[in-house]
């Protein structure tokens, strides 16, 4: 085999990175209104992470087989998963179910909470890996609790590419919490809770920005599921702010 055919040039790689299709992705912004000011759950990525490395985010992934058998409690609002169904190629209730089990499962994995309810036991049955782990605290993931708050696809020419759908969860829907997750050698190094204002002079993402003056916005006007749901993607190489 020669060099050429394990070796792509940068044009080859330009263009590969061009046609990247998106993965789905799922990430959770944990919200904490107890106090005078409502605040967010940030978490540090580790500076060795080819995507992102250093910056601030909420908790996420993207969306794992397991995602979809995944036994619950509750269900998505009606409004909720109409939204997560629109604009996408093969819609339906079990992918949107999913998407929001990824982010409750990416945030377990993360920080070490896990947002459910003890009412019903353990489920029987879950997913080898983390959802293993997940129900082995005797939690059940609680879908009734999130809310679908904004959607965003990384641009073209990225090395990856995320069709991320962003969702919302209370601090009190807490029914457990996992100490020591986080650490000089995880995905997130550190966590910090900071109000909006705060949230915004830490050094973020774009996109992650965009996301938090969007639900800032969402909660000054009553964080009502009425209220549209942003989708940010690009075109012929200028973003654009659509609402689902």
């Amino acid at each position: 085999m020669s060099d050429h055919a394990v070796t792509l040039t940068k044009a080859e790689r330009a263009r590969v990175a061009i046609n990247l299709r998106p993965r789905d992705a799922a990430t959770m912004l944990i919200i904490d209104r107890t106090t005078k000011k409502p605040r967010v759950l940030m978490g540090k990525r580790h500076a060795s992470h080819k995507f992102m490395p250093g910056k601030f985010v909420f908790p996420g992934g993207r969306v794992d087989p397991g995602d979809r058998r995944m036994a619950a409690t509750g269900a998505l609002g009606q409004i909720c998963e109409n939204r997560l169904a629109a604009r996408v190629v093969r819609p339906s209730s079990a992918k949107a179910r999913a998407l929001a089990l990824a982010a409750i499962r990416e945030t377990f994995e993360e920080t070490g909470l896990l947002f459910g309810t003890r009412e019903f036991g353990a489920p029987g049955k879950p997913p080898a890996g983390t959802w293993a782990e997940f129900a082995a605290h005797g939690v059940f993931p609680d879908l009734s609790a999130v809310t679908y708050v904004a959607r965003a696809i990384t641009p073209p020419r990225r090395p990856k590419r995320f069709d991320t759908r962003f969702f919302a969860v209370d601090f009190n829907g807490v029914a457990a919490k996992v100490e020591d997750v986080v650490g000089p050698d995880t995905e997130l190094v550190e966590l910090v809770w900071v109000d909006f204002d705060e949230a915004k002079e830490l050094d973020l993402p774009t996109i992650t920005k965009v996301i938090i003056q969007e639900v800032e916005s969402r909660l000054a006007g009553g964080f009502g599921p009425h209220l549209p749901v942003p989708f940010y993607w690009e075109k012929n190489g200028s973003f654009v702010r659509e609402e689902l």
